[in-house]
């Protein structure tokens, strides 16, 4: 009898710590504006795999604070293409376009004020919303910071 509820213990302990583990690793995002059409729509639902800057990769869907910017577009009567969190953190879903090290974008180089080709500094990155005529990115706010990096985008979910 005392084994098995020690079993039981044991158990419930080790379920709640995977669970704990698991959330520090994943976070669920609800996506909100159609900058990543036909991609993400508004609605859906995605898990984002919690990773830093280093572990980008160009192409990568990211999850990013976009906090020096807060949702600002350059499509007049556009609304925000992010959600604010009850933290008050601005997150944009887009496409990971340059890293450190790699070339600035021909479209991105007048933002940025850099020669097209010139490397991406260090701690920064480039992003790109896949519905161009509908994103605001760094087309329009430069650079970003790494440090402001939640993660990649692993998958869509099912609806709830």
């Amino acid at each position: 009898m005392v084994l098995t509820a020690l079993a039981a213990v044991t158990t419930l302990a080790g379920t709640a710590a995977l669970i704990a583990w698991l959330r520090r690793l994943f976070v669920v995002i609800d996506v909100a504006g159609s900058s990543m059409k036909p991609t993400l729509y508004a609605g859906d639902r995605v898990l984002v795999r919690r990773r830093p800057l280093p572990y980008i990769r160009a192409g990568d869907i990211v999850v990013i604070e976009n906090a020096e910017h807060g949702g600002t577009s350059r499509h007049p009567g556009a609304a925000a293409r992010g959600s604010r969190s009850l933290s008050g953190h601005f997150w944009i879903i887009k496409r990971a376009a340059a890293l450190p090290g790699d070339p600035v974008p021909a479209s991105m180089a007048a933002v940025v004020s850099a020669a097209a080709g010139t490397p991406v500094p260090d701690g920064r990155l480039l992003v790109l919303g896949d519905n161009t005529v509908g994103s605001s990115d760094s087309r329009d706010f430069g650079y970003l910071s790494g440090d402001g990096v939640l993660g990649v985008v692993v998958r869509r979910l099912p609806p709830r």
